[in-house]
């Protein structure tokens, strides 16, 4: 099993993540010292403050740490388990920077610690992101869905990726053109 780092957080991810942990953990506190001292509003409080805090435990959990090629399976590595995608049919891999902007999230994390779950725009249709950097994917054309990763080093994935898989079509990184 091959293991591939994620592309680093940009700067954008890196805000984005401080200043919502920092808005929610606010919100928060201001729940918290808004709890009354007893009765029924006291629970409805404290419940309420708890649930505000489980959004960062909750995206913390769903983070992307890396990728693994095992054969003709990938695993999105995450915090405690990974993602299990099989690659049956994998028929093109491309690396378009431009291919992801303007994508509409249906449903999933758009930018607390990661960017992950089923987006869509008018060039990919409806597809499955697990990624840090959206200015560097790798795009896998699967036969009834599309899949978007960023590693680190996209060449060695996708080299990876043929050695088990060979006969894809793999077009050229459009920022390289």
């Amino acid at each position: 099993m091959q293991r591939f780092a994620t592309a680093p957080w940009p700067v954008s991810l890196k805000l984005t993540s401080l200043f919502g942990s920092l808005l929610i953990a606010g919100v928060a506190y201001g729940a918290w010292r808004g709890i009354p001292p007893t009765g029924f509003a006291h629970l409805f409080g404290y419940v309420i403050a708890c649930v505000i805090l489980a959004i960062p435990l909750g995206a913390a959990l769903f983070v992307v740490t890396g990728y693994e090629v095992d054969g003709s399976r990938l695993y999105v590595r995450r915090l405690f388990w990974a993602t299990e995608i099989g690659l049956e049919g994998l028929s093109r891999i491309r690396r378009d920077p431009g291919a992801i902007r303007r994508c509409l999230r249906v449903f999933g994390n758009g930018g607390l610690y990661s960017f992950t779950g089923i987006y869509q725009n008018r060039e990919l249709g409806r597809f499955r992101m697990y990624a840090t950097d959206p200015k560097r994917p790798v795009i896998l054309s699967l036969p009834n869905r599309v899949v978007v990763v960023t590693p680190a080093e996209p060449e060695a994935f996708i080299r990876h990726l043929l050695m088990y898989l060979p006969g894809v079509e793999v077009d050229a990184d459009k920022a390289d053109a």
